[in-house]
């Protein structure tokens, strides 16, 4: 693909440094559909980013599409802060005749602000009222934000460092598999509860990704999820799982936890909950958990009414038969999985390891730097792939659920001469 000079000169000169995707996709996109965006001279991209999972029913889907314009056309309520609106109304209602009541989960929602990461600091808040302590245990290699209380769980130390104060309260344990198995599951983080002297602080609360992925794309056990729960229960700790990334059908099933048969007491969702895109997030938790006092938890943009309308769109067409969803998305992920096989096999000195679940799936290098020229190479040839892991060591693919095997066979070709190419 012949790529022209794009013109970037207002974002290098105006836009702060801080920017990121950009830099490994130089390019002005301009319009998008499905699994493909298109820049302003028109070039297509395959998409296997879908907005860092914010996408999982792929760009300006149609269905969600036709039912966000008729509600605006309407002059249906764009912001509403926390009022009773009819937008909101139907969203609750749908979600718990298709999402919450089929799965048995006695939820109550929480509308804590539009983003992933206050959805996590309003968990963290909630679970330290309830309990009456300080304390958090994360895991190693976690991802959960970039807001302080959010930065203080999460394990990666680039991010960490740009807080520019210390991160307090947060202590990390071993996430599944983080010593190859040459250890027995929380030997380590029961050991410290018990004694008196290890100078852990009784924790409020545990959080955790069932799959890291901005940690890598790092995959718990549902026997580990398991053991953990009841670790919680013993120790009276409450079990917050971050599915902000996971959730949504993107493992699978709607909720990442459902697999390993736990139910969390706190749960965390956004990025694809809106399915447009659009800013929103949630927090479910057990209803003998619901102590907060009215306003307690605040914020300007908690009724986003525009997403509530795409949302519930999103769970109409997609979870009426929450059944076809997931088996389409597993059939889908073991077709990625075969293609991630024969770059295996025919990259055997190259390739550590390949790893996932439903259509989230790693490819980890030996050498650090090479994730990040096969995405490089990848974008060249027309597809947008990311990096993860704490040197940026993973391939990380993350196509919409309802990309079709077609463009997954392409973005997956695409991929292998990406790594055959940057040898």
């Amino acid at each position: 693909m012949t790529i022209t000079q794009p013109d970037l000169s207002v974002f290098e000169t105006l836009e702060s440094e801080v920017r990121s995707y950009c830099r490994g996709w130089p390019t002005v996109f301009d319009r998008a559909q499905g699994s493909r965006m298109y820049d302003e001279d028109g070039h297509a991209y395959l998409d296997f980013f879908a907005g860092a999972g914010s996408l999982n029913y792929g760009h300006n889907n149609p269905v969600l599409k036709r039912a966000l314009l008729d509600y605006l056309e309407r002059d249906g309520v764009t912001h509403g802060l926390d009022m009773s609106t009819t937008a909101k109304r139907t969203f609750l209602r749908t979600f718990q005749d298709l999402v919450l009541r089929p799965r048995d989960l006695p939820y109550k929602v929480m509308f804590p602000g539009p983003t992933g990461t206050n959805a996590v600091e309003s968990a963290l808040k909630l679970a330290r009222k309830v309990k009456g302590r300080e304390a958090v245990v994360s895991f190693t290699n976690a991802f959960h934000g970039m807001s302080l209380g959010s930065l203080a769980v999460t394990g990666n130390a680039f991010k960490r460092a740009g807080a520019g104060i210390p991160l307090v309260h947060g202590t990390p344990m071993p996430f599944d598999n983080y010593f190859d198995g040459t250890v027995p599951d929380f030997l380590w983080f029961e050991r410290l509860l018990q004694d008196q002297g290890s100078g852990l602080d009784k924790p409020a609360a545990v959080i955790v990704e069932t799959v890291q992925g901005e940690g890598g794309i790092n995959v718990a056990r549902p026997e580990w999820l398991r053991a953990l729960k009841e670790l919680c229960e013993r120790q009276d700790m409450l079990l917050i799982v971050d599915d902000i990334q996971m959730g949504c059908g993107r493992t699978g099933a709607f909720f990442s936890f459902e697999e390993a048969g736990i139910t969390p007491d706190i749960v965390t969702v956004s990025k694809s909950i809106s399915g447009y895109g659009l800013p929103m997030s949630l927090c479910l938790f057990r209803p003998e958990l619901d102590v907060w006092e009215p306003g307690e938890h605040n914020g300007t943009f908690r009724g986003n009414n525009p997403a509530f309308v795409t949302a519930t769109a999103a769970l109409e067409t997609y979870w009426t038969d929450g059944s076809a969803m997931e088996k389409q998305t597993r059939t889908r992920g073991e077709q990625v999985e075969r293609a991630l096989i024969s770059i295996t096999e025919e990259n055997l000195a190259d390739v550590k390891e390949y790893r996932g679940r439903g259509l989230v799936w790693g490819l980890e290098f030996h050498a650090k730097d090479r994730a990040a020229r096969v995405a490089r190479r990848a974008f060249e040839l027309g597809l947008l792939i990311e990096t993860s892991g704490p040197q940026g060591e993973v391939v990380k693919l993350l196509p919409a659920l309802t990309v079709t095997p077609g463009e997954l066979d392409e973005g997956l070709s695409i991929l292998a001469r990406s790594v055959r190419e940057t040898a």
